[in-house]
């Protein structure tokens, strides 16, 4: 049964006041239960203002991220410039130490090959 209902027969079948007053008080409470408190309550400018608030940090979000991707872009390109000369250094070096190392290598082979036959000739 509807509660307004329910306190219209509350009120109409009893004469006296202070059962009245109990019903009328007891609807109220049940009214308390069955809705917050007003402050409590979003109206629609309340949501549209959050609305705003979010599209606007929503937008400044976006604004910092196109700023960043474009840095991140701006160091990729940098990057890549400056890829092939390193590149080339590296391999500048490598030659340098391929020649290194054979000067090295050859003479110590060419050692090896005379301590060899010198122990040859001694046996």
């Amino acid at each position: 049964m509807n509660s307004s209902v329910a306190l219209h027969e509350a009120l109409t079948s009893t004469s006296d006041e202070r059962a009245r007053a109990r019903a009328i008080a007891e609807a109220f409470e049940r009214l308390d239960e069955r809705y917050p408190p007003l402050p409590d309550l979003a109206t629609q400018g309340h949501l549209r203002g959050t609305e705003l608030r979010l599209q606007k940090g929503i937008e400044e979000v976006r604004a910092r991220l196109a700023m960043e991707i474009e840095q991140v872009r701006a160091a990729l390109r940098e990057t890549e410039l400056r890829l092939p000369k390193e590149i080339e250094q590296v391999r500048g070096e490598i030659a340098r130490t391929k020649v290194d190392f054979l000067k090295w290598i050859v003479p110590l082979m060419c050692a090896q090959v005379a301590a060899i036959a010198a122990l040859v000739k001694l046996l």
